[in-house]
């Protein structure tokens, strides 16, 4: 897969002999038509390629590809290892165990479910399109889910959503639970960070809850000093939209201006410290909190800072959860409401009071009468 030479289309997947595939490129231009953002297209496209691969592999053309080529794809994914697993520092934690310091587990060594669903819907999708242009096999490779279909067609948004079984050849998903940075492993993190750029970064980051791609366009004209806010790109709708900064936030921030000069007009205000000044990508700044949790032996990412601030938000009892979801722009409340669940690790403290006191015997209502109590239930309860 390469980029492409074109606007229109970001990406194209290209097979052995280095020649663009015509059925991929078309598909992608129609997304890319649909207003897809090309981080998407490009996902597209490697979804497609591992397809493909696929087809290579068992000699079968796109045109006559059947179920059996679509389980054989699933198949591969759930026993295939994932090369971007083996990216982890030597003496670190086994991919798929769980690291003692944070409860998180780490990334496990094959295909997540999550990817395996996301490249069957791609799939689905490609065939669905050149269907609706008579080319293709007249039945789609991936199997449809006719239920869950039904199920989201017509439904109101106070009603109650009909439950249905999984598709043929789908995986099952686990429920997401993201999970926060508690505030002394924040604290001991943030002390670990060396320069004034990264305070402010990561200072900015947990403090607005934005996006780590979002922040990283951040340019001079985008910060309002004023109302303690900065202007980002949405990831979804591609819009300017205001997210809000603390200002301790805004200090470092003014800060890391004030040591490394005004950008230039165009320019990021986050830019590399060393050799030819660039703006800093995200790769560098997953690398900036990988070197902060490698000396504590920890192993949260840079989107957990936005989780983070999401849990903390949803928590204060002085912002509603309609509140919430517009800071954090979430199409739906119920992905806000995700960060208002309680897990264990939040309940320590009641729990220990909880096993501290001794058994309470049973109590019963006064309404009740003693001889119904014993006729039901029998005498000494």
């Amino acid at each position: 897969m390469i980029a492409g030479e074109r606007e229109s289309l970001p990406w194209v997947v290209i097979d052995g002999a280095g020649r663009p595939i015509p059925s991929v490129s078309s598909y992608l231009l129609d997304r890319v038509l649909g207003d897809v953002s090309p981080l998407t297209c490009r996902s597209y496209a490697y979804d497609l390629l591992r397809w493909f691969r696929v087809l290579w592999a068992v000699d079968t053309g796109w045109e006559q590809a059947t179920e059996s080529e679509a389980a054989v794809l699933v198949g591969w994914l759930r026993s295939a290892s994932n090369p971007q697993r083996k990216r982890h520092r030597q003496g670190g934690y086994p991919a798929g165990t769980v690291n003692p310091n944070t409860g998180k587990q780490t990334l496990r060594p094959g295909y997540a479910p999550t990817t395996i669903a996301h490249n069957l819907s791609v799939v689905h999708g490609f065939y669905a399109f050149h269907l609706h242009y008579g080319r293709g096999p007249m039945i789609n490779p991936v199997p449809e889910n006719r239920a869950r279909r039904a199920s989201l067609a017509h439904r109101a948004p106070d009603g109650v959503r009909s439950q249905f079984r999984r598709g043929r050849l789908r995986p099952k998903v686990p429920a997401r639970q993201p999970k926060a940075i508690p505030d002394q492993q924040w604290n001991e993190m943030f002390a670990q960070l060396r320069c004034g750029r990264d305070r402010a970064l990561f200072a900015c980051y947990i403090s607005s809850g934005a996006r780590a791609s979002e922040l990283l366009g951040v340019q001079l004209g985008d910060i309002d000093w004023t109302k303690g806010q900065l202007w980002v790109i949405s990831k979804g709708t591609r819009e300017r939209q205001p997210v809000p900064v603390s200002p301790e936030a805004l200090a470092y921030l003014a800060a890391y201006l004030e040591e490394a000069g005004l950008p230039e007009p165009g320019q990021v205000i986050w830019r590399t410290r060393r050799g030819e000044v660039r703006a800093l990508t995200y790769w560098a700044a997953r690398r900036i909190i990988q070197r902060a949790v490698e000396k504590l032996e920890l192993n949260w990412t840079l989107h957990d800072l936005r989780h983070t601030a999401a849990r903390r938000m949803a928590r204060d009892p002085k912002l509603t959860l309609v509140e919430v979801q517009s800071i954090l722009r979430h199409a739906h409340i119920t992905t806000t409401a995700l960060y208002t669940t309680v897990g264990l690790d939040d309940l320590i403290d009641k729990l220990a009071e909880h096993y501290s006191r001794p058994p309470q015997p049973t109590g019963w209502t006064q309404k009740y009468a003693t001889d119904d109590i014993e006729a039901v239930f029998g005498a000494g309860k």
